[in-house]
């Protein structure tokens, strides 16, 4: 996504060769990757190696009577030929149980997690320049074992692990052309969310989202916006004092820092068009503030940039 992508860019990591993971397979992951192949040319995509059954694609596609010529490869390195030659190329990972379209199999569970796994690993030993993730079924892994939320979890964690055991802070940019957003807090209750909010936290997420509105937009010196958490962002401390005691302490230390970024809004008139054109990306303190705006504006568009 670097218009200009210089030497140990993401964009020129692993050829550009985009690491693509089946998801679910009883759901609308191989529909997508599918459908992404035939309009590979016509939508000007990049290539990308799929990761996961290849015999699951292969009766999809007779499912949806699409030809689609679909080959193994061993490795990431090999895909590229074989996308230059006008085929799929998959990274096979066997199922354990047949696939039905729209009944996901808990016995599926572990061939969905392998395949974030390695193309993960792949991403990360750059054989792969980034990771794009198909729908899953999160109910179900949760039946197979699975110990995380979500992908966003599970790709922190797995970064993490490749780096030592480090702790590794995700932060999830839902991205639209009319938008982006970041939620502070992402998958807990609401009642939860006071008390996760911290200046940490907030400056954490700032940083991370400033480094990636250069590197992967391309924005010199990006606007940040900070909504409050509270309505009309607390109105002085009249409606909650977290804008007060947490948030604008935490913009301050960040303009200190060098950081253009303003705050805290009230969440209720920063998401309007005039709003908008004032930054190039917004803070948001939980996950319905930051995913309500993008979803109305832009449902069929957004995509989650972690």
């Amino acid at each position: 996504m670097t218009p200009n992508p210089t030497p140990g860019d993401p964009a020129e990591r692993g050829g550009g060769l985009l690491a693509l993971t089946m998801g679910e397979p009883a759901g609308i992951g191989p529909d997508i990757t599918l459908g992404a192949w035939m309009q590979r040319a016509s939508a000007r995509l990049p290539a990308f190696v799929v990761f996961g059954s290849r015999a699951a694609l292969g009766e999809r596609a007779v499912m949806l009577g699409l030809s689609v010529p679909i080959e193994t490869v061993a490795t990431a390195d090999a895909a590229r030929a074989v996308w230059d030659a006008g085929r799929l190329p998959v990274i096979d990972i066997a199922l354990a149980r047949p696939v039905e379209a729209g009944k996901p199999d808990p016995g599926n569970g572990a061939a969905v997690i392998a395949a974030i796994e390695r193309a993960t690993a792949d991403v990360m030993a750059g054989r792969a320049c980034a990771l794009v993730t198909n729908p899953i079924a999160k109910s179900v892994l949760y039946a197979a074992g699975f110990a995380h939320p979500g992908h966003t979890e599970f790709l922190a964690a797995l970064a993490g692990k490749a780096d030592g055991g480090a702790t590794v802070i995700p932060v999830m940019m839902l991205v639209a052309p009319q938008l982006r957003v970041v939620p502070l807090t992402i998958h807990i209750p609401l009642a939860d969310v006071p008390r996760a909010i911290s200046g940490v936290a907030i400056e954490t997420a700032a940083r991370i989202m400033a480094a990636s509105l250069v590197l992967d937009f391309g924005i010199a010196r990006p606007r940040i916006a900070v909504a409050g958490l509270n309505p009309h962002a607390g109105e002085s401390g009249g409606l909650g004092r977290e804008e007060i005691e947490i948030i604008t302490p935490a913009i301050a230390a960040l303009a200190a820092q060098g950081l253009d970024i303003t705050g805290p809004l009230s969440a209720d008139t920063m998401f309007h068009a005039a709003a908008r054109a004032r930054y190039d990306a917004a803070l948001c303190m939980y996950h319905d503030q930051a995913l309500i705006p993008i979803k109305t504006l832009a449902f069929d568009e957004a995509v989650n940039v972690t």
